[in-house]
């Protein structure tokens, strides 16, 4: 079984939490704490106790923390178009502050609302196929006649600064970042209640057309890729 790293400090009601103590998981945390307050050193200054134990062991004690610091974590949230991938990135933005939110690149038209790059980076075809040819997208595929794609440069600044990143792709794009990343991300799946709640939704944007309208369809289809999410979430 693993171990569990907590600190130290924070159960002795200290502020500063840099210093992190390991001990096993199911061990005996309150007698590990015992070194503390009933070791028979505690009268003893402090410094004079760390002095000792350094002299003993031969080496300076590490002040380094114990825990390794978490990888940045990828979150790829990914669903049929008008099932809410959206509302549940603005959700996920309110409540984590410190996610960096991937911006896709499309060559679909703006819709009402939409800020370009912040929403998407809005693009003509031209431009769009100069990043494909560049290696410039983490993948891409043609989403209801229009191309979208992943810019790889927001997702490697990001993790290099050690921040959780959020991926919006389509089922396609989905598939094609869990043969790239595997086990690497956590892949979640987003269903409405039914075919014809998704249509409905699709209609009350005005703004797709029959074939997208018909695409809806492949709710029947993208059921079969659940195997490609760790979670699935009904919207």
């Amino acid at each position: 079984m693993g171990n569990v790293c907590f600190c130290a400090s924070k159960v002795n009601g200290d502020a500063d939490c840099s210093e992190l103590t390991q001990f096993p998981r199911g061990g005996n945390a309150a007698a590990f704490a015992n070194l503390k307050g009933e070791t028979g050193l505690s009268h003893e200054p402090q410094a004079e106790v760390m002095a000792q134990l350094e002299n003993e062991l031969g080496f300076p004690l590490g002040q380094d923390p114990q825990c390794p610091s978490p990888k940045p974590l990828v979150i790829v949230i990914s669903g049929p178009s008008g099932v809410g991938k959206d509302a549940v990135i603005k959700r996920l933005q309110q409540v984590r502050g410190d996610l960096h939110f991937v911006v896709t690149a499309t060559t679909r038209a703006m819709r009402p609302g939409e800020i370009d790059g912040l929403d998407y980076f809005f693009m003509s075809r031209t431009e769009f196929q100069e990043m494909i040819e560049n290696h410039e997208l983490l993948e891409h595929a043609i989403v209801y006649g229009d191309y979208k794609g992943i810019p790889k440069q927001q997702v490697r600044e990001s993790m290099n600064l050690g921040m959780d990143v959020v991926l919006r792709v389509d089922v396609q794009g989905a598939a094609t970042v869990r043969s790239l990343l595997g086990q690497e991300a956590v892949f979640i799946f987003l269903v409405a209640e039914s075919e014809k709640a998704l249509v409905k939704r699709l209609i009350e944007r005005k703004t797709e057309n029959m074939d997208k309208m018909l695409g809806a369809a492949e709710g029947r289809t993208t059921l079969e890729s659940l195997s490609l999410a760790g979670a699935m979430i009904t919207g």
